[in-house]
C-alpha cells in the first residue's frame, strides 16, 4: 500500500509540476507581433524631434561667459555675456537609422535662434566706463545626433542612450544698442565659447529628455483591461528585432483574468512567433495576432462561467410553450399541455477558433436543456447536443478589433431524455431557427464591441487593412497622434 500511494504521489506532483511549466512558458511566449515600418518610423522621429524641440525652447545656457582684453587707447577691457537663451530651434532635415548597434536619430541642417545680455567695462584716465546692452545669436548648420539602444526588461521596454552628440558649424552674433557697432568685432571673439555652450546644454538637455522617455516607457502597463473579468497580457518578449527599414516587438497578447495565465493547447500552439506581413509595404504599422490569444479569451470566459443562459424569451414566444412543439414532440405535450418552457443553454467546452487565409471559422459544442416550467417548479425533460459551425468577420473599431459571426452550419444529437424518443429530424429546423435568431445575436453583440489592439494611448489606427493567413490575422494600418485623443475602449460585457 505504501508503495502504491507513493506512485500515485509521483505521478500527481509530476503532473503539477508540468502544468507549472506549461504556464510559464505560456507566460515567456509571444502570441502577438506588432511591426513598425520605415514611415513608421520617420512618424515617430519626427514626433520626438518635435517633442524635443516643445521640451528644450527656452533653454538658457547655465554659465556666464567672460573674457579680458587689452586694447590700445582703452587699456584693459573686461567683457561679459549672460543670460543666453535659445528661443527658437529651426530642424531642416532629420532620419532614423536602425542598425545592430541601436537606433540612430540625426538632425541635419539644425538652425538655433538665442538672446543675450552683453557689457564692457574698462578704466580710462579720467573714469571708469561700463557699456551694457542685448543682442542676439544664429546658430547655422549644427548637427545633433543620438544612438538610443532599446532591450526587454522584465516585460517592458528600457531605453538607454548609447551615444549622443551636437556640433555646431558655424555661429553668427548680431549686437543690438547704440555702439553695438564699436564693440561687433569684439564680440566675435565669443563665438567658440557661445557655440561650446550651446552644444553641451543641448546635449544635456537631450539626456535628461532620453531619461524621461525611458521612464514612460517602463510605466506602460502589463495588461490593457477589456472588461471587468479579463484584460491582455502586453507583457514585451524578448528583445526588439531591429531590420535595417523595420522593428518587430513580440507580446505575449493573450487574455488574462489578472489571476491566472490560460494555459495554450498545444493542438493550438503556434509553430513559431507570428511574422507580420503587410501587402501595402507603405503602411506604418503591422498587429500580427495568432489564433492563440482569440482561444485564449475562449477559454477564459469559458471557466469564469461566462457561457451558460437561461433563455425565456424568442422573438417567436411559441416556441417556448409546449403547444408550439405539439407536432415536433408530441409525448412533450401531452405530459404538459400548454406549459411554458426555458432553454438552459450551456458549452460543453470553449469555443474554437480557427484563422485560415480566407476568413474566420469558429466551433461552439453545446448542452441544451429542454426545461417545463409548472408553477414555480422547473422540469428538465430532455438534453441536446449542439455542434454549432459558423464563420467569423472582423473589422477595425478605432483602436479596437471587432467583428460578427454568422451560421453555417448545426448538427445534433439526442443527450438524454425524460420523455422518451425525439424524431431529432424534426426538432434540428427549430433549434437552427433559435441559434439563428437568439443566439447569433446574442454572440455578435458582444462580438461587435471589440476588444481593444495593443497601441499606445494617443495613438489612433487609419486606413486600417485586414489579412487573413495560417492561423493569424493582421491589421495593417497607418497611425495619426493626439495628445487630446479620447481613447478610452469600448469594454466587452458577457455575463
Amino acid at each position: 500500500m505504501a508503495s502504491l500511494a507513493f506512485f500515485f504521489v509521483l505521478i500527481f506532483s509530476t503532473f503539477l509540476s508540468s502544468q507549472a511549466n506549461n504556464l510559464h512558458r505560456t507566460q515567456d511566449e509571444s502570441f502577438t507581433s506588432i511591426l513598425v515600418s520605415q514611415n513608421g518610423l520617420d512618424f515617430v522621429k519626427d514626433l520626438l524631434v518635435n517633442e524635443a524641440i516643445s521640451s528644450i525652447i527656452p533653454l538658457q545656457l547655465p554659465a556666464t561667459i567672460e573674457k579680458s582684453a587689452r586694447i590700445p587707447f582703452l587699456g584693459n577691457v573686461h567683457m561679459v555675456i549672460s543670460n543666453v537663451t535659445i528661443y527658437k530651434i529651426d530642424v531642416l532635415a532629420s532620419y532614423v537609422k536602425l542598425g545592430n548597434s541601436g537606433i540612430a536619430i540625426v538632425a541635419s541642417g539644425t538652425t538655433c535662434n538665442l538672446t543675450m545680455n552683453w557689457h564692457y567695462s574698462y578704466s580710462s584716465w579720467l573714469v571708469p566706463i561700463e557699456i551694457s546692452d542685448g543682442g542676439r545669436a544664429s546658430v547655422e548648420g549644427m548637427e545633433v545626433g543620438l544612438t538610443l539602444g532599446l532591450e526587454n526588461h522584465e516585460g517592458t521596454l528600457k531605453l538607454s542612450l548609447l551615444e549622443s552628440g551636437c556640433y555646431v558649424k558655424e555661429i553668427t552674433i548680431k549686437l543690438d544698442g547704440g555702439a553695438s557697432w564699436l564693440y561687433q568685432g569684439m564680440i566675435n571673439a565669443f563665438e567658440e565659447q557661445i557655440g561650446s555652450a550651446v552644444e553641451s546644454a543641448i546635449t544635456n538637455k537631450l539626456k535628461d529628455g532620453i531619461l524621461k522617455l525611458d521612464s514612460f516607457l517602463q510605466s506602460l502597463p502589463k495588461e490593457i483591461p477589456v472588461d471587468d473579468n479579463a484584460s491582455l497580457n502586453v507583457s514585451f518578449v524578448e528583445n526588439p528585432q531591429l531590420s535595417s527599414s523595420s522593428i518587430e516587438f513580440d507580446i505575449n497578447g493573450l487574455f488574462t483574468d489578472g489571476k491566472t495565465v490560460q494555459p495554450v493547447s498545444n493542438h493550438y500552439r503556434q509553430a513559431s512567433q507570428p511574422s507580420v506581413f503587410c501587402i501595402d509595404q507603405s503602411k506604418m504599422l503591422g498587429i500580427s495576432l495568432d489564433e492563440a490569444v482569440f482561444n485564449s479569451a475562449s477559454a477564459l470566459y469559458y471557466d469564469a462561467e461566462f457561457m451558460e443562459w437561461i433563455v425565456d424569451k424568442v422573438p417567436d414566444q411559441a416556441l417556448l410553450n409546449t403547444a408550439g412543439w405539439r407536432f415536433i414532440i408530441p409525448q412533450l405535450y401531452k405530459k404538459y399541455p400548454n406549459d411554458d418552457m426555458n432553454l438552459n443553454i450551456s458549452l460543453s467546452s470553449p469555443p474554437v477558433i480557427r484563422i485560415s487565409e480566407h476568413n474566420i471559422g469558429a466551433s461552439v459544442y453545446a448542452d441544451v436543456i429542454i426545461d417545463v416550467v409548472e408553477g414555480s417548479q422547473v422540469i428538465p425533460v430532455a438534453c441536446i447536443s449542439l455542434v454549432i459551425r459558423g464563420t467569423g468577420s472582423v473589422k477595425i473599431m478605432g483602436n479596437n478589433l471587432g467583428g460578427s459571426v454568422k451560421l453555417d452550419d448545426l448538427a445534433m444529437s439526442l443527450k438524454w431524455s425524460k420523455i422518451g424518443n425525439l424524431r431529432m429530424y424534426l426538432i434540428q429546423p427549430v433549434m437552427w431557427t433559435l441559434v439563428q435568431t437568439v443566439g447569433i445575436p446574442y454572440a455578435n453583440s458582444y462580438l461587435g464591441k471589440g476588444f481593444p489592439l495593443p497601441i499606445i494611448h494617443g495613438f489612433t489606427l487609419q486606413n486600417a487593412e485586414i489579412i487573413f493567413s495560417s492561423s493569424q490575422v493582421t491589421v495593417c494600418s497607418n497611425v495619426s497622434y493626439s495628445e487630446s485623443d479620447d481613447l478610452n475602449q469600448v469594454p466587452i460585457h458577457i455575463k
